[in-house]
């Protein structure tokens, strides 16, 4: 809150501005990214809409964790669809290129055939 605001004054600017403000009731939240993970625990988290948009305020205690190979998934379906598509019959190689690219099976089948036409 804005110091020296009565809060009855702000939910009558922020309705009248079409802001609609509701608290979300949250243990944790996890934001799962590319190279990292972010975790908030005892998060405070206020859902604000304005004009047809949606975002989210988070408030907590914050902890921050790189990704490990133990966290890509990686089945046999994955190291299965990339050995067909490279012809490449090394699954050492092929877990290995899966878990560069984080369980990307697009990207790994790219790496592979890149590194298959580097080494003729």
């Amino acid at each position: 809150m804005m110091p020296g605001l009565d809060p009855r004054a702000l939910k009558r600017m922020m309705d009248s501005m079409g802001m609609k403000s509701t608290e979300i009731p949250a243990e944790r939240v996890i934001i799962h990214g590319k190279e990292r993970e972010i975790v908030i625990e005892n998060p405070s988290v206020t859902m604000i809409e304005v004009q047809g948009n949606t975002t989210f305020q988070i408030m907590g205690d914050v902890i921050e964790k790189g990704k490990t190979d133990a966290e890509v998934e990686i089945n046999d379906d994955d190291v299965r669809t990339v050995k067909e598509q490279t012809g490449i019959s090394d699954d050492k190689r092929i877990m290995e290129a899966l878990k560069e690219s984080n369980g990307d099976i697009a990207e790994a089948i790219m790496k592979l055939n890149k590194e298959k036409g580097s080494d003729k």
